[in-house]
């Protein structure tokens, strides 16, 4: 249950409040440095190393071969082929209906600006593992990525004991077409893409969620030239609810998050304290069958319930709060969105799970967690992509147009910025003459 409960918060301690997990930020920034000058030294021989540090494998190959990828179709259900699918269509169309238009204006005579959206040309996704393969999150990364025209798509993913990916993750990869894999996991596999090694190809932008080792390590990627999607570590949940929820519906959707590691957190606003009562009850109840509990109790202890009657007040602190996650619990759900500022994903009512977000419903579940959503969005197929404008100018459009840009620039004491304009102006008189 969540024990750390706190009724009408003062406006002024909202900010410690939202104060996440954290790790020892400058042990975790040398752990991060240290890998990627090994990987940067030593190349597939400290990936091996690693692996079998963190893994507890000893691999021979990083690359995942095309046979290992056949094997898999034998070892991934029917039923669960068929969920795969059926969510792959879902997040095709949603993520589909993203694409943008090349955009072409005529700002006056002879002035012409254009935009369009080009694809980055080789991104890294990465899919944790461990306790729980994240397959669905190969479907979130690669199908905007593919929609998006990204010529070149890298996947890592971190080995089992045994030396294998889960064949899930596998058989989801070659789904969507994903071919080049490799065993590799946490922050080395970041490291792997950012850098290049003799396997592993080096990226332009590396995807995808994991532990704070790995968010560290996809910031620290940047020294390299490489970008990320945005900061996504530990997952976390806030759920509004008023006297119209449904305690087991809520505490449910709690533990959903609270499973996914011990480093993560869930919150409950609600309007009344009773409402914290029924659901705390109802998290005993079904904490006691879940298979994870060890992982949610340790999560739960990261965890508060805040109580706030006042509806204002409360949505000032979940905008406060940014979550990654965002349930609004109510009835009347559509009547609390013009009051959210900040969320990764959000969902509207007693039926709209945060599962159906993580898997199916067609929204992307890469987000940013750590209040990162006061900034940055979740992925999306514009994620895979960079717009780059274009403008023509006439003859007539420099001739209207370049006292402007002269006026401008001589203002700024850029003398050559009003040269590049005037040497055509008087090129245009010459031939006038």
């Amino acid at each position: 249950m969540i024990k750390n409960i706190i009724v009408e918060p003062k406006r002024s301690a909202f900010k410690s409040l939202t104060i996440r997990p954290k790790k020892d930020a400058k042990k975790l920034d040398a752990t991060v440095k240290e890998i990627f000058e090994q990987v940067e030294s030593a190349g597939d021989s400290a990936l091996i190393d690693l692996t079998e540090k963190f893994d507890r494998c000893r691999l021979v190959d990083l690359e995942v071969t095309s046979e290992e990828i056949a094997y898999t179709s034998g070892q991934v259900s029917d039923e669960l082929k068929q969920a795969i699918g059926n969510a792959k269509a879902n997040i095709e169309k949603f993520h589909a209906a993203q694409v943008s238009e090349p955009i072409s204006i005529q700002i006056s005579d002879g002035v012409e600006c254009m935009q369009k959206s080009i694809a980055i040309e080789r991104v890294g996704i990465y899919i944790p593992g461990g306790t729980a393969p994240l397959f669905s999150t190969v479907l979130m990364l690669a199908v905007p990525a593919i929609i998006a025209g990204c010529k070149e798509i890298i996947l890592c993913s971190p080995p089992n004991s045994e030396g294998q990916i889960h064949p899930a993750i596998l058989w989801t990869a070659q789904l969507c077409g994903v071919t080049k894999i490799y065993k590799v996991g946490g922050a080395q596999a970041i490291a792997s893409m950012s850098l290049g090694t003799e396997s592993v190809p080096r990226v332009d932008k590396v995807f995808g969620p994991g532990n704070q080792y790995v968010t560290a390590a996809k910031a620290f990627a940047m020294n390299y030239g490489v970008a990320m999607d945005m900061p996504a570590g530990p997952s976390e949940l806030l759920v509004y609810a008023d006297s119209t929820c449904v305690p087991e519906f809520v505490a449910a959707d709690l533990l959903s998050q609270a499973e996914h590691g011990v480093d993560s957190q869930v919150i409950l606003v609600a309007s009344d304290s009773k409402i914290v009562d029924a659901v705390n009850k109802e998290i005993e109840i079904q904490i006691s069958d879940l298979p994870r509990k060890s992982i949610a109790l340790g999560a739960l202890r990261n965890s508060k319930a805040v109580v706030i009657f006042d509806i204002e007040l409360s949505f000032d602190f979940i905008n406060e709060y940014a979550p990654e996650h965002l349930i609004i619990a109510t009835e009347n759900a559509s009547d609390y969105v013009e009051r959210i500022i900040n969320a990764g994903s959000v969902f509207l009512g007693n039926y709209c799970p945060e599962s159906a977000g993580d898997y199916a419903s067609g929204t992307n579940h890469t987000l940013p967690t750590d209040g990162w959503s006061k900034s940055y969005n979740g992925v999306n197929v514009d994620s895979f992509s960079r717009k780059i404008t274009f403008q023509s100018i006439s003859k007539k459009g420099i001739q209207d147009l370049g006292a402007t840009i002269i006026t401008m620039a001589e203002s700024e004491n850029l003398q050559a910025h009003a040269n590049a304009v005037k040497v055509r102006l008087n090129n245009l008189k010459s031939e006038e003459i």
